[in-house]
This record gives structure tokens, sequence and C-alpha cells, in this order.
């Protein structure tokens, strides 16, 4: 394929942070003018916003030493660091060995973490406790992969073999997520479907992900070394890479020029003069990987830089607190009680306006806290932050803590 065809080289523009960034904020513009079909923008309403962000992150972390979003928060329960505590006992050769197996459980885990709806809980078989939502996931996820469910080598369960992921049944998903009639979680086809999608493309191209084992997920953190220059590698890097090299596992998305655009969809008010007219990229799951990936990175000893050109999260927690808050209303009140497909107009314009918005949110509370973009990265609000505190009204709001805009999902976008 010739990257001189205008419809690819305009795609692959699409596939960065900073593509998200920029029609994030022209809709957020364009929504200030009043003329975006769905929302209304409230703007005196994002102090309270920032109130209760900085109250939120205030009271979990009282010195402010936010560690940053990312998945490894959720392999942490009342202080146990699940993750950490195999690790540390086991005897990687060397550092990249143990990146590679942080890669591994990451990816996966990550992408089996696409809401669980509120029904869904794990038993915790350590702690005793039921746990649901991203929590409750991710410590399915971890017991998984310590189990070895992901491993082709019955003595090296800390991996995740390519073969294994391309042959993996709803059934085993079932099992390892404790699924059943009375606990049901949302979206198992699609996450099966999606690790399958995985496991094949990794499968395709060992040398992205095999070139120092059998291939696996974890093979890209050698790419990412070898992008690393003296030692530094941008966190906008990491996402441009997790786009080009994992977007054709994603579902029935849009492509243009041939390649696969991922999380990004079509809204009317976006236009531009090129092949790009209407789309509207949001790269959530893959950016809060790609967050995910910055502390293994660190561990192996490169430094992630530039941190703050990663975005906000188009998810509904983060999207929740501006609809909550009063900063995003509806036009139509009946809207809110309407169910709405992830492609969806309104849903694409809630999304796009919700990474613009934290923006706002990370100027806000950095200025009334004197502090700058390296002290408090976008990465540390979303986690202090933002979604907790998106979290928090959601509960306090409705009985079920579900969000204010009701989303269709296949369990492959939130």
């Amino acid at each position: 394929m010739s990257l001189a065809n205008p419809e690819t080289s305009a795609a692959l523009t699409l596939l960065s942070a900073k593509a998200v960034r920029e029609r994030a904020h022209r809709m957020l513009a364009i929504g200030l003018e009043d003329r975006l079909p769905n929302f209304r923008i409230d703007l005196d309403r994002m102090d309270g916003a920032i109130d209760l962000v900085l109250e939120t992150t205030r009271e979990a972390y009282p010195l402010f030493d936010v560690p940053f979003h990312s998945r490894w928060r959720h392999f942490v329960t009342n202080g146990d660091d699940r993750w950490s505590a195999v690790a540390d006992r086991t005897g990687w050769p060397d550092r990249a060995a143990r990146a590679r197996a942080e890669f591994d459980l990451a990816i996966v885990s990550v992408f089996l973490d696409a809401g669980a709806g509120p029904s869904w809980h794990y038993h915790d078989p350590k702690s005793g406790s039921s746990i649901g939502r991203s929590e409750g996931l991710g410590l399915a996820s971890l017991a998984m992969f310590t189990g070895g469910a992901f491993s082709a080598a019955p003595l090296e369960p800390l991996r995740v073999d390519a073969d294994v992921l391309a042959n993996l049944g709803v059934a085993d998903l079932e099992r390892g997520m404790q699924v059943s009639d009375a606990n049901p979680l949302v979206g198992l086809d699609g996450r099966a479907d999606l690790l399958r999608r995985l496991g094949r493309l990794v499968a395709s191209k060992p040398e992205i992900f095999g070139s120092h084992d059998t291939p696996r997920p974890g093979g890209l953190f050698d790419r990412l070394a070898m992008l690393a220059e003296g030692g530094k590698l941008p966190a906008p890097t990491i996402l441009a890479e997790l786009l080009q090299r994992l977007g054709p596992i994603w579902p029935s998305r849009l492509t243009l020029g041939g390649i696969a655009l991922g999380d990004c969809w079509r809204h009317p008010a976006l236009t531009t003069a090129d092949a790009t007219s209407g789309l509207v990229p949001l790269h959530k799951l893959s950016q809060w990987l790609a967050y995910s990936l910055i502390e293994p990175l660190q561990t192996s000893g490169i430094s992630v830089t530039d941190i703050d050109g990663l975005t906000g999260l188009a998810e509904y927690r983060n999207g929740g607190l501006f609809v909550d808050t009063g900063v995003l209303a509806f036009r139509d009140a009946e809207a809110a009680q309407q169910e709405h497909e992830v492609a969806s107009p309104l849903v694409v314009e809630w999304r796009a306006l919700t990474v613009a918005l934290l923006d706002r949110v990370a100027d806000g509370l950095r200025h009334r806290l004197g502090r700058d973009a390296t002290s408090m990265p976008l990465a540390k609000i979303l986690e202090g932050g933002t979604w907790a505190a998106g979290r928090r009204l959601a509960r306090e709001r409705r009985p079920d803590a579900s969000p204010p805009v009701k989303v269709i999902s296949d369990g492959t976008v939130f």
C-alpha cells in the first residue's frame, strides 16, 4: 500500500493524540457558539466541577501524591498490590523480561475492561470481597494471567501467547471472569472476539511482536524500546504505535484509505477540507493502554516524556462529571432517558466535549494548586480526579451508579 495515497495519508493523521485533542477542541468551540445538535455548554458551571475534582483528589491523596490513571491501580486492593507481590518474587532474567510480561498483562487486561455493567461482580478468593466494575475486572484478569490462562507454556504462566489468544473461547472468559446467569457481564462475546483478533494479528507480525520471543503482545515492548532515543520515549509515540500496530483488531469500525481508524466516529459538525471531514478520533481504550504502559517502560529504565501529549479519556465517568455538574446539558430532555449507540452523533459529541473540557479542568486545577503540567500531569488529574469525581456523582444520583448518558456498548469501547 502506497502511503502516497491521499486518503491513506489523511487517515494516518487521525491515529494520534494530537488529532484527538485538536478535533475535541474544535467541537468545544462549535458548542460554545451554541451550534451543536445535542448539547449546550455552560462554562459558568466549570468552577463547581473543578471544586469537586479538587475535593475528591484531596480526600484520596491529601499530599497530592497522585499516581497515574492506569490499569495498575486496579491491581491494588486495600493496600495489597497483587501484581508487585508476584513480580517482585519472580526471577526475571533482566528488566526487559519483566517489561514484556507487564506489557502482556496490561494489554490483555485493558482490552478485557470495556465496562462491566451494574450486575457483574468478581468474588475475590483472597479477601472474600465481591468487587464490581473496573476494579473487579482488573483483579479477575490479573488472576487469569498469573494462573497461566493465556500462556502456552505451563512452566511460564506469566506470559500471553498469540496462539492461545487466537483460540480463546467465550467459555474461557466466562470461567475466568466468574460469569453466570446470576452474574452477567455485558459484552462478553465482543471481548472474546477482540482478544482472538489480537492473537491472530500478533501471530501474523513476528517482526513486530516476536523479535526476542515467540509472538506475544508484550513483544511490543522491544519495538518501543527501539524507538526510544537516548533512553527517552514521548508518550504520544506509545499511542501512535498502539494505534498503527493494533488498529486492525477493532471490529466493524470505519476505515479510510485501507487504514482502520479504531475508536473514531462521524459527527456532522466536524467538517474539514480533506478526506477526514466529519471524523472524530477518540481512541479511549488505546490511550488508557498507553497510560498503562508508561510505568512498565519506566521500570525498565526508559524515561517517558511529554505525558501530557496524551489526552483525557472519552469515557462515561469523565463525561458523566460534566453532565452531572451541569457543564453539559441535553438540548432534548428526553434524550437523557433514551439509549444511544456508540456511533450516534449524541455520544460522539459528548465524548469529544469530554476530552476538551478535561483540559480545562486540568488548567483550573493546576492554577488553584500552583502546580504545572510536569508536577500535575493530566494522567494524575484523571486518577485523582475527574474519573473518581464522575463515579462519585453517579453513585449519588442514580441507584445503579450508571452514567447520565445511556450508551449501548458492545464491550469494546468503554
